[in-house]
Parts: structure tokens; sequence; C-alpha cells
């Protein structure tokens, strides 16, 4: 089984998504192994937008001249974060698939972005603004093995069997 992080950002929150973001991950069959809701402050917003970031985003920064951490720590603590980890098999790469890519008006119909996000990179570079994308998705394993210890202490997680392991247990 794999575990990985989700968060619904301020603006899936503040839109009243949360439902139905949740719904999209449980209707395939992944389940819930810790939820909650947090509002993150500068310390903590930092601790989840790491500096390694500034790294993986070296072309964004080049290309707009942005400072992407800072935009990104500012997002986080605009309102109340609900996070969820999630288990399955296959896990991050369902969620991926499930959530979208990064901007909204590349990600397809039937994505949480690609349905729920609107604003393009285009747009928000044009009046200096994020890109309010909904959701975070933990990008591999490794992201997700740091991820989830800043957001769920160990006894924050639960082990269950829902019915998609009850089924597979019978085979």
């Amino acid at each position: 089984m794999e575990r990985t992080l989700i968060l619904i950002k301020p603006d899936g929150v503040q839109r009243s998504l949360s439902g139905e973001i949740i719904k999209r991950f449980e209707n395939v069959g992944l389940k819930i192994v810790g939820i909650k809701m947090v509002w993150a402050d500068e310390i903590f917003a930092r601790k989840h937008y790491r500096e390694d970031l500034e790294i993986k985003y070296k072309d964004v920064l080049i290309k707009y001249g942005k400072n992407v951490r800072e935009e990104l720590v500012q997002y986080l603590k605009e309102g109340p974060v609900m996070a969820i980890c999630l288990e399955g098999i296959g896990a991050i790469k369902i969620v991926r698939k499930i959530v979208g890519l990064t901007y909204p008006e590349e990600s397809p119909a039937g994505t949480i972005r690609g349905d729920f996000a609107h604003i393009s990179k285009e747009y928000a570079n044009a009046n200096e603004i994020m890109v309010r994308n909904l959701v975070h998705a933990s990008g591999n394993e490794e992201d997700a093995k740091i991820e989830i210890p800043v957001w769920f202490k160990p006894e924050e997680l639960h082990s269950y069997q829902n019915i998609h392991d009850l089924i597979s247990l019978r085979k």
C-alpha cells in the first residue's frame, strides 16, 4: 500500500469544494487514513514548501522572475487547508491523475483542476497573481514521505480495512 498527501488549499475550502474533492478520491477506492483542517502560519507553510522546491521550480523562476516559494507560502496561509492522507495501491499516480496538471487550462475535463480551477497561468502572470489550483498532491513517493510527517503525527494516521481491502483479501 502506498500513501500520499492531498491538501485542499484555501481556495478549495473557501469555495466549499472539499466534499466533492474528497468524493473523487473515495470513489476510486482510495482510503482516507488521516484528515484534518489546519490554518497554516508562516513557519508551518515554509515546512511544507521547503527550500529545495526552489530547485524544482528553477525554470519557472528564470522565465517569470518570481519567487515561487514565497508566493506558495503566502497562498497556503490565505485560509484553512484540509490535509488528507490517502492510502491505496498506486495511490500517488491515481491521485495525480484525478487532480490534473498544475495549470487549470492544461488539465483535462474530469480532473479536479480541469473542472473547478479557472485562472490560467497567462492571466495570473499578466495580473501578477498566483494560479489558484485548489489542491496539492504529492508528486512522487519521496515527496509523500517528506510531506506526510509535516502534516500528520504517526498517531493521527489510522489503519483499517475498507470494502476494497476486504474484497482483495477474499481472493
